[in-house]
């Protein structure tokens, strides 16, 4: 096994700790084998990261999946207010799920919505999901049928619905067509709706 001298322990310590690069990236820069750099590390009494400051540079390094568009006209002005408003009202905000989840039983709510993504976040269309939720008493192939043509996303990119069991008679003209979740996969984009909504907050 190569072994580290003293000048390349330097590099050691500035690949990992000030470029924040991965071991396996510091001796690939070193061109020595990563046993040989955990080895120098645990000689010299270098700290390795926490688990979760590994993940918290993976996500900092990580190509976001969405391309915001620029904002240069009044209506993707409107739109992006529109978009975080809804989101603000309708949208999850929990950090544990870590994704984009709007839901609503509007469908003009849920097309305005995917507007906002689409022409204001520039979202990649194949990672759109659609979560639906139905009462067991509606037809479901109808129903999800309806959804797919009014959000024009394929019925692939839908996910096994939620059955509601204990639907109410009395309740039965209320959300015809149940509701759905628009959701989106990206931890960035959840943190810069959300930061969107922070800055109208100040209003």
């Amino acid at each position: 096994m190569a072994t580290i001298d003293e000048k390349t322990l330097k590099k050691v310590k500035e690949f990992y700790y000030d470029k924040q690069l991965s071991v396996q990236e510091v001796a690939d820069k070193l061109c020595v084998s990563i046993d040989a750099v955990f080895y120098c590390m645990r000689k010299n009494g270098l700290a390795r990261r926490k688990k979760y400051e590994s993940n918290a540079i993976r996500y900092e390094r990580s190509e976001p999946s969405f391309a915001l568009k620029k904002i240069n006209c009044e209506r993707l002005r409107t739109l992006k207010a529109i978009g975080t408003m809804l989101y603000w009202g309708e949208g999850c905000k929990s950090e544990k799920m870590s994704i984009v989840d709007f839901a609503n039983s509007d469908s003009d709510m849920i097309v305005l919505f995917l507007k906002f993504l689409r022409e204001v976040c520039g979202i990649n269309e194949k990672k759109l999901r659609v979560f639906p939720y139905f009462h067991a008493n509606q037809d479901i192939d109808r129903n999800i049928n309806y959804w797919s043509h009014v959000t024009g996303i394929d019925k692939s990119q839908f996910t096994k619905p939620y059955i509601r069991q204990d639907y109410d008679v009395k309740k039965r003209g209320r959300m015809p067509y149940g509701l759905v979740h628009i959701r989106y996969a990206d931890k960035k984009l959840l943190h810069l709706i959300k930061s969107w909504i922070e800055e109208y907050r100040k209003y």
